[in-house]
């Protein structure tokens, strides 16, 4: 019988299946799952595995991957530069330099590699033979500035990030891994946002949502559309 862990050791750390972590990037589960897990694949009758492109920092419980706040952080850079066109060989290559250069197994969420960023990248471009990269003057602004923007909803403590507003950069929501287990909430009530969008569906208005949680109305029509904004990527 697998033993099942404390939810304490989560406290400060953050929990987070592969399907939890891909809605709330709104990605596929499948490319997160291939990111953390790796994956195998045919060539020439050949069969190859690609490696993850890091070990997750939990154990898996159950036979099934569990990803961390900072994984899921990882994640979200990931994300952002594999929508500019980056492939995951450039990816893994700046996140080799990063950690060298940073000295963190988890570079991409410190204050170091959004003031460092560009520079890491240019070095780990010299380290790539992807025939996508070969304009570095348009790429390295085109990363500078997702660097940039994918910090802007993050708080930093210490030089690392220690927390995330996921719904369009505001105050009222917040993933926090010191709350919660990492799971979205309503900031300054600590209700977590599924429980406030399904109150308000339930109850067929916001403000009856909100009197029955005693949260502000606005805290509820944001948990609203950061919840239908989810759905719908």
């Amino acid at each position: 019988m697998t033993s099942q862990p404390d939810p304490r050791e989560f406290v400060g750390v953050g929990l987070y299946t592969i399907t939890d972590a891909a809605q709330l990037l709104k990605a596929p589960p499948r490319t997160i799952r291939r990111w953390m897990e790796g994956y195998d694949y045919s060539r020439e009758g050949e069969r190859r595995h690609v490696e993850p492109l890091w070990r997750p920092d939990l154990p898996e419980i159950d036979g099934e991957v569990e990803i961390s706040f900072r994984d899921l952080i990882e994640l979200r850079f990931v994300r952002a530069f594999t929508e500019i066109g980056l492939g995951l060989k450039a990816i893994r290559n700046c996140l080799d330099v990063a950690r060298d250069c940073i000295g963190s197994d988890r570079p991409f969420s410190t204050g170091r590699f959004r003031t460092d960023g560009k520079t890491i990248f240019l070095e780990s471009l010299g380290h790539s033979e992807d025939p996508k990269l070969l304009d570095l003057r348009k790429t390295q602004y085109v990363f500078r500035d997702v660097v940039e923007q994918t910090f802007r909803d993050l708080d930093l403590e210490d030089d690392m990030v220690a927390r995330w507003r996921p719904y369009r950069g505001k105050e009222t929501i917040v993933v926090d891994p010191a709350r919660a287990f990492g799971q979205p909430i309503a900031t300054a009530f600590g209700v977590p946002t599924i429980v406030l969008f399904e109150a308000a569906r339930a109850e067929g208005s916001a403000a009856r949502a909100a009197a029955l949680y005693e949260v502000d109305p606005a805290v509820v029509r944001d948990a609203v559309r950061f919840h239908e904004e989810l759905a719908a990527a």
